[in-house]
């Protein structure tokens, strides 16, 4: 259905990691191999849903892990190079507002790396991402971090036009803090929402990591 802001030419030229998840993907996996362990002490197959998975790099780390991964994005060209250089994952089109529930059902853990700037509805965006979760299960959301230090500090060196660059297709379109981050998770139904900073000193981090539970 993509009919709320269509980005599915955002590009991807080769199926690596970008230069974001060297500091993300620590943090992440830290937060999932304790859920991991949960899920194997029931005997269960530990379920991953990547919401905005790209190039399917980030699900093929995590599928060397352990995880069966499946997911969806809007970029055609990020799809393609994911069922082209990851087969061992279940990675489709599709679009955070979509009924993803429905077609693919119900996830111990949602993960969602740098995709909540990019959205232009993004109370639709967390309903999706919420439906998601299976009932006690978590979700996990990264973003740019932005607060008054790190803002000052772009205000007073010169970097504002780098960083909210207006020139980049299918760029960032919304700027989170931890304060509308929470809002957005808690207002969609998430609760014991906590947040982990990475990449640099917490008041200036590159990102911030959303741990939120589905009660």
């Amino acid at each position: 259905m993509k009919e709320v802001g269509e980005d599915s030419g955002y590009r991807y030229t080769d199926h690596a990691t970008n230069c974001s998840h060297p500091y993300l993907l620590p943090s992440v996996i830290n937060e999932l191999d304790s859920i991991k362990f949960g899920i194997l002490a029931f005997g269960n197959v530990p379920k991953l849903f990547d919401l905005g998975c790209g190039n399917g790099s980030v699900g093929n780390v995590l599928n060397s892990l352990g995880w069966e991964v499946t997911g969806v994005d809007t970029s055609t060209d990020g799809i393609e190079q994911a069922q082209r250089n990851h087969p061992n994952l279940a990675l489709f089109e599709g679009s955070a507002y979509d009924d993803l529930a429905d077609r693919y059902g119900r996830f111990p853990a949602v993960i969602s790396l740098e995709v909540v700037e990019h959205i232009y509805a993004p109370r639709l965006y967390a309903k999706t991402l919420f439906n998601l979760v299976d009932s006690g299960g978590t979700a996990i959301v990264s973003t740019p971090y932005h607060g008054y230090w790190k803002n000052l500090a772009l205000a007073t060196t010169g970097a504002l036009d780098k960083h909210f660059t207006a020139l980049w297709e299918h760029g960032h379109i919304k700027f989170w803090s931890i304060t509308t981050l929470t809002k957005l998770l808690s207002d969609a139904g998430f609760d014991n929402i906590r947040f982990n900073r990475v990449g640099r000193i917490p008041a200036l981090a590159k990102s911030m990591i959303a741990i939120a539970r589905k009660p």
